[in-house]
């Protein structure tokens, strides 16, 4: 599936959290990005990585990265280390068909790990759970 130009933004009507979506294949960014918003977060997609660091250098503020890892020219653990400088410990879901590199990734920090084929209902379960772990910390500290 070819990659999309520009970003599609959905707005929560009650926002439990603001996502920046990264994924390459247009269909599968449009189904996510329709899945959370109904699930009450505000998403922000775009089709690389590079968008996406724009879109952040440009003001767009985040409480969760989600990102596939294949993506053109600068895959999604690059992009997420880049924006974790940005955003120190900010939480990350990774999505990914190459299941070699998944049992590395959730050896991280606040991420979740997604393996590609996965559902919609645990895509939103993933996220809810990353903000909600965030939630809670900001609340006891």
């Amino acid at each position: 599936m070819a990659g999309r130009k520009g970003s599609h933004v959905m707005n929560a009507k009650r926002c439990q959290g603001r996502i920046l979506l990264v994924e390459d294949e247009t269909l599968i960014g449009l189904l996510v990005a329709e899945a959370l918003g109904d699930d009450g977060f505000e998403v922000h997609s775009v089709g690389s990585a590079e968008e996406a660091l724009d879109a952040l250098s440009a003001g767009l503020k985040v409480d969760l990265l989600f990102t596939d890892i294949n993506l053109p020219a600068m895959d999604g653990t690059a992009l997420a280390d880049q924006v974790r400088k940005l955003y120190p410990g900010l939480p990350v879901v990774y999505a990914s068909a190459r299941w070699s590199m998944l049992d590395r990734l959730r050896a991280l920090p606040r991420c979740a790990v997604l393996p590609k084929p996965y559902s919609l209902t645990r895509a939103c379960l993933a996220v809810a759970h990353l903000l909600g772990a965030e939630q809670r910390t900001a609340a006891a500290g």
